[in-house]
């Protein structure tokens, strides 16, 4: 028995979209699966063949132990500070006049058009400690002798809230602005005062935002690598220094491979995680 005019058509329609989309397809694979399955290969390879001795470091060196614990605590403190600052700016963005909104958003947007490795050095000359910070505590008489705010884990996260501040606060900025209005003005002429619908109406319709802003700001400073390297001094030993340790000083590129493999395992299960708090498509906004 043949398939109908409309079972055809749409296979027709179904191969004409595989076919306009092969070439993405292929630079996907190009780019992204074909680096990702090498990587894997390099962890569990070395001269002798294969061996899972790169793996069995991380149960037996605790320098890789240390290293993911300092990574993830300086990222939890990064994600929760930028929270912090990020959620009242988005706030009065998203209920400021147009050009209020436009001068705000720029004002977090346009440092984020500046290098990294720029603005890194800006936070070294700031922080040092005969910088500009050191100095003005110094005259106003506040402090004595300069604090210590670059070359340890201090120095590190001040940089790292400010170059990531952009990715809290856009996707606030987003969902706060989908809230509609008349459900605040809803709640106060019911009696609720601000704080209280404040708490019990706005906040939690603004949780995808929260969530969608903390697990890219928390995702992404667990790869940072230049900002921990300019103002850590080897106190802030994050895991991509070690991966740079590893191939730049002992040119062990199956430790480096099997440490960005458990690193993205672990990227995988807080995008897992996130996706059963909140579905994804209402964190990327998609309804």
């Amino acid at each position: 028995m043949s398939d109908s005019p409309e079972v055809l058509h749409e296979r027709r329609e179904q191969r004409l979209v595989l076919a306009l989309l092969a070439p993405a397809l292929a630079v996907v694979a190009l780019l992204m699966i074909a680096p990702l399955l090498w990587l894997a290969w390099q962890s569990i390879r070395d001269a002798d063949g294969f061996t899972l001795a790169h793996y069995g470091r991380f149960l037996t060196d605790g320098i890789y132990l240390t290293a993911f614990l300092q990574t993830f605590r300086i990222a939890f403190i990064v994600t929760a500070a930028a929270l912090l600052i990020g959620y009242p700016i988005a706030y009065v963005a998203a209920h400021a006049t147009r050009g209020w909104q436009m001068l705000i958003l720029a004002t977090v947007l346009l440092p984020f058009w500046t290098s990294v490795l720029v603005r890194a050095y800006a936070w070294l000359i700031l922080l040092q400690r005969r910088g500009i910070v050191n100095s003005m505590l110094i005259k106003a008489g506040i402090i004595e002798q300069p604090l210590a705010l670059v070359n340890n884990e201090f120095g590190t996260i001040m940089a790292t809230i400010h170059i990531l501040l952009p990715f809290m606060v856009l996707p606030l900025f987003a969902a706060m602005q989908k809230i509609p209005p008349e459900l605040k003005m809803a709640g106060s002429s019911l009696g609720g005062q601000p704080g209280f619908v404040f708490r019990h109406v706005y906040l939690p319709l603004s949780v995808p935002g929260i969530v969608a802003g903390s697990v890219l700001v928390f995702v992404l400073t667990l790869g940072f690598y230049i900002t921990p390297e300019l103002l850590g001094g080897g106190r802030a030993f994050m895991v991509s220094m070690l991966v740079a340790r590893n191939i730049e000083i002992y040119h062990e590129w199956g430790a480096a491979s099997s440490i960005s493999i458990v690193l993205l395992v672990c990227v995988f299960l807080i995008f897992k995680l996130a996706s059963r708090l909140i579905p994804f498509d209402r964190i990327m906004g998609v309804r």
